[in-house]
């Protein structure tokens, strides 16, 4: 046997690095098990030759409770998106903003012929009620829960809004166009859509994990890469992690690996494993095509072609070498074309969008086929999540699949876990 930690967590994802520093804070002795090379787990950067590229488009809402607590925006350098977003369909671009945040778009939203003036007054109500509610009760709500599409409909906001606004701009989202994602997700991130703006660090998404794991280290824990956690197994009152082909020994286990992992890990049947998956392409474009986007995403109103398009070097300039420009396209799901394919796509939409411009120069640069990047969490889901204590005895879990699919569910559901530990222990 090699020497016994106190406790081992296994992963180094998001969740998993805030559980380690938490029970390093608190005294224990904690190692860290991290298959690959780096820590992050979904939120990465890939950089080359000059350009930067995240694994998939994300964000972070700054807003985010748990957020506020774990990271230092300022070390992060933050740069914003513009609120609201361009919708797009062939022959046509409008943008949609709010006014009070950028008042320069008023005349433009105003005019938006995708919002009646009636959604606008809905909108208007729904904001009020979300601000005014504790973010951390919306998930404990005892009511009914229903689909986002369901809830804007209820409320009586238009079809055309619901279908060429919602659906395109929660579909980046909850990777699902459809709205059959529970209502309560739209209404916590519409509530941080309110109360801040998306945002992504200077130097990429792979900033957040590390800082995260920076802490952890502060903290006093051991950090080991390309060590992957085959087993977990306990007798009530100690647990054996496997890893490598070495067994470890430990007062608590903490399993914050994906979810498929964790629940071969543990056998807890209850951990989510039906998956929301995408391709994000990123292109390089000339500098001074420009998107005209104003640092906004591009919705794709219609069905066809990518659900949206982001200016990364219009928002972070960083994220591509001088002279050119990085944009890129989500596709929504699993999708059989090739990778020239989906870029033919999307050359396509953009020259039906922009009708009196060619976009030959688009070249693909890079693209991430992501089979697992959320969990889906139909209505009723979250009331069915498992807990950090949910494997019983010295094992726990640490993922946003106890939370909610998001990093501010990943890093709560760290501190939670850590927490847990500490209090049985």
């Amino acid at each position: 046997m090699t020497q016994t930690p106190r406790a081992v967590v296994a992963g180094g994802g998001l969740a998993g690095l805030v559980a380690a520093r938490h029970l390093a804070g608190a005294g224990l002795d904690v190692t860290l098990f991290e298959r690959s090379g780096n820590v992050g787990g979904r939120v990465w950067t890939h950089e080359r030759k000059g350009f930067r590229f995240d694994r998939g488009f994300q964000v972070l809402f700054p807003s985010y409770p748990t957020v506020r607590q774990e990271l230092e925006f300022d070390t992060l350098d933050l740069r914003p998106f513009a609120p609201g977003a361009c919708i797009a369909r062939p022959g046509s671009r409008s943008t949609l903003s709010d006014p009070i945040r950028d008042p320069r778009a008023l005349p433009a939203t105003l005019t938006n012929e995708h919002v009646s003036t009636g959604d606008a007054l809905r909108i208007a109500r729904l904001a009020l009620e979300l601000v005014r509610r504790d973010p951390e009760a919306i998930f404990e709500d005892p009511g009914p829960d229903t689909t986002i599409e369901s809830f804007l409909r209820e409320r009586g906001f238009s079809d055309r809004f619901v279908e060429e606004f919602v659906a395109p701009f929660y579909g980046g989202i909850t990777l699902d166009r459809s709205l059959s994602t529970s209502s309560r997700v739209f209404e916590y991130t519409f509530r941080a859509l309110l109360t801040s703006r998306a945002a992504v660090p200077a130097t990429g998404m792979a900033a957040i994990p590390a800082q995260l794991a920076q802490k952890a280290r502060v903290a006093g824990a051991s950090l080991e890469f390309g060590t992957e956690v085959t087993a977990v197994s306990s007798d009530g009152e100690e647990a054996t992690v496997t890893a490598v082909g070495e067994e470890y020994n430990a007062d608590a286990v903490v399993v914050a690996t994906d979810p498929p992992a964790a629940r071969e890990l543990t056998g807890v049947e209850s951990i989510p494993t039906d998956a929301r998956a995408c391709v994000t392409q990123y292109y390089e474009l000339p500098g001074g095509t420009g998107l005209e986007t104003g640092k906004r995403l591009l919705l794709n109103a219609t069905e066809d072609g990518p659900n949206h398009l982001v200016p990364h070097s219009e928002v972070v300039p960083e994220y591509a070498p001088d002279g050119t420009e990085l944009i890129s396209a989500t596709y929504l799901g699993e999708r059989e074309e090739s990778d020239d394919e989906l870029a033919a796509t999307t050359r396509e939409t953009l020259e039906s969008w922009y009708p009196d411009r060619r976009f030959d120069a688009l070249e693909t640069r890079r693209t991430d086929r992501i089979e697992f990047a959320q969990f889906a969490q139909p209505p009723g889901i979250h009331e069915r999540l498992p807990g950090p204590r949910t494997p019983g005895g010295p094992v726990y879990l640490a993922g946003d699949y106890t939370r909610w699919s998001s990093i501010q569910g990943a890093m709560k559901s760290g501190r939670v876990a850590a927490r847990a530990v500490l209090e049985d222990r």
